[in-house]
């Protein structure tokens, strides 16, 4: 796990068959600025000579504040250090909970399932319009077909989904069925349950792991962890947990360019950031970002484990009693 404090970019130029070409790459460091810039000058260097050789590479790196699966590190805010433990800022402003070997795992519920069934009922119903107006030769009922279906798509899909619902039964109580088959599947495992706004969170406490082994990706797949979460575990070999809400849940929802700018920021909007996040986190005192729900699985625990459960648990108010946000 790597989350430099330092960034910087390094622009290099060419030629290749009589045209220029210019290749920029970042770098980092965590000691200091002029470590990260000779990191960016010999990346976007080395980058440059494997283009001129007919490699095919993009010329240019984007500014992702997540790193995630590009295999860039985080690029995030360090907000605190508990030793190993690195707490970050994202780029909407919430604090994040990094760790090399302490396995997290959330599992979302069927939060999208509304806006699918949207989209693809609209797709229905557009299509209809379009065939009942070439049947009639008419592009304005076309037109107007197209427009009521836009108005009543999803109050279709709300319905749709209902119905799925009732069908498969509730989407929470179907994620803990799975947790807790996983727990009886592994007694010897020790997991601590969360409810969060989408989901639920996992915590295991009984040892540490490595985020490329095979117990991970198991529990992965019989969890349903995120994809995106998956693949940045495995990219950044560490695991992540947000510790306070995301902005729009506690009435923050005017996220701007200046609060969502990639760090480092930069000194013209350093000061409106800085005014933000102190509204924001004065905000978050009064909400919780995950409730403990209860533990499964055996008494066992370790001792670094239990450090970062202690952290997480104090950030996330976990049991508290307040809102959940």
């Amino acid at each position: 796990m790597i989350i430099p404090e330092f960034w910087a970019e390094s622009r290099q130029l060419g030629r290749r068959d009589g045209r220029r070409v210019t290749v920029r790459r970042f770098g980092f460091s965590e000691t200091s600025l002029e470590d990260a810039q000779r990191h960016a000058d010999e990346r976007a260097r080395e980058a440059l000579a494997q283009v001129l050789s007919g490699a095919d590479l993009p010329r240019r790196e984007l500014r992702r504040p997540y790193g995630g699966e590009d295999g860039l590190p985080i690029r995030e805010e360090i907000v605190e250090r508990h030793g190993e433990i690195v707490i970050t800022r994202n780029s909407y402003g919430a604090r994040c909970l990094n760790v090399r070997d302490v396995l997290f795992v959330d599992v979302d519920l069927e939060d999208a399932a509304s806006e699918k069934a949207s989209f693809a009922v609209g797709l229905v119903l557009v299509a209809i319009a379009v065939a009942a107006g070439a049947w009639r030769d008419s592009v304005w009922i076309g037109i107007l077909g197209a427009f009521v279906a836009y108005v009543f798509a999803p109050t279709i899909a709300a319905v749709v989904v209902r119905i799925g619902r009732r069908l498969r039964g509730d989407p929470a109580a179907s994620a803990l069925g799975r947790i807790r088959r996983f727990a009886e599947a592994h007694p010897d495992w020790r997991m601590r349950i969360y409810r969060t706004p989408a989901g639920f969170r996992l915590l295991v406490l009984h040892r540490t792991f490595d985020a490329l082994e095979a117990a991970v990706s198991e529990c992965f797949d019989a969890l349903g962890a995120d994809p995106a979460y998956v693949r940045m575990c495995r990219a950044q070999r560490c695991f992540r947990a947000r510790i306070s809400p995301k902005p729009w849940r506690i009435g923050e929802t005017n996220l701007s360019k200046v609060t969502r700018a990639v760090w480092p920021v930069t000194a013209e909007v350093a000061e409106r950031r800085a005014r933000w996040i102190e509204r924001y986190e004065s905000a978050a005192l009064g909400h919780a970002s995950c409730v403990f729900v209860e533990e499964l699985g055996s008494s066992r625990s370790d001792a670094r484990a239990e450090e970062v459960r202690r952290i997480h648990d104090d950030a996330c108010r976990a049991t508290s009693t307040l809102p959940l946000a």
